[in-house]
């Protein structure tokens, strides 16, 4: 029984529905508690211009490192889930460049949300911010690290769990194309550093990204036989 067992255990790894929890639960987090500790304040965007932004930082800058704090941490999951990604589509079979693109896409989210949290946390040193230029670079490096770069990488990891997972049948057509248009959206979220406007696609990518990696983390098939399973049921349906 032992012999059974122990390899499933290892072939499984952590369970992505749960790393993309954790994830999202960190990036609530995050913005929950550093609004509530900045007496509702929003964190003030680096667009508000620098005496803004450095105003902010000398007033709130726990709120601020509290948030760099919750934000550092949720990168962590997130670069496991990747790295899970990729183990569980190999085991899969799936042969392809796109768990490949989806770890890389991932890995690289995963980095550039740590560099955007590390940037938020040199915001909240009131020591750096007395210089209003040195803070509203900060808060650019902040915003463009954690907003284009995070989502960007987020859409190639979505493209390369969902374009093999449409083809081979391993998630729900409806999810994969859903995780398709997600992917999509995220990418195109870099016009956004030349065209203003279209930084609504941010929040789309990032917290619609997040929702799609819960769901399919629960329900992409641990492996071949699982799919199998789903497809025998399915043809008695």
């Amino acid at each position: 029984m032992n012999e059974t067992i122990a390899p499933s255990r290892r072939q499984g790894g952590p369970h992505l529905g749960v790393l993309a929890i954790v994830s999202a639960a960190l990036v609530v987090a995050a913005i929950v508690i550093g609004a509530a500790l900045a007496s509702g304040t929003v964190f003030v965007s680096p667009f508000a211009g620098k005496a803004a932004v450095a105003a902010y930082a000398q007033q709130d800058w726990a709120s601020i490192r509290v948030t760099a704090m919750l934000q550092f941490g949720s990168a962590v999951p997130f670069g496991i889930l990747a790295a899970t990604a990729f183990a569980r589509l190999q085991r899969l079979g799936v042969r392809v460049p796109g768990p490949s693109i989806g770890f890389t896409g991932g890995l690289t989210a995963a980095i550039l949300l740590m560099v955007s949290a590390l940037a938020t946390y040199l915001l909240s040193r009131p020591e750096l911010t007395t210089d209003a230029t040195l803070a509203l670079a900060l808060s650019f490096l902040a915003f463009a690290t954690g907003g284009v770069g995070y989502v960007t990488g987020m859409g190639l990891l979505l493209a390369g769990i969902a374009v093999p997972s449409l083809i081979l049948g391993l998630l729900p057509r409806w999810l994969a194309w859903a995780g398709l248009v997600i992917a999509a959206l995220s990418e195109l979220s870099f016009l956004s550093l030349a065209i203003e406007p279209l930084q609504f696609l941010l929040p789309i990518g990032r917290f619609g990204g997040l929702a799609w990696l819960i769901v399919a983390g629960f329900l992409l098939p641990v492996d071949r036989r699982e799919v199998r399973d789903r497809d025998r049921e399915g043809a008695r349906a």
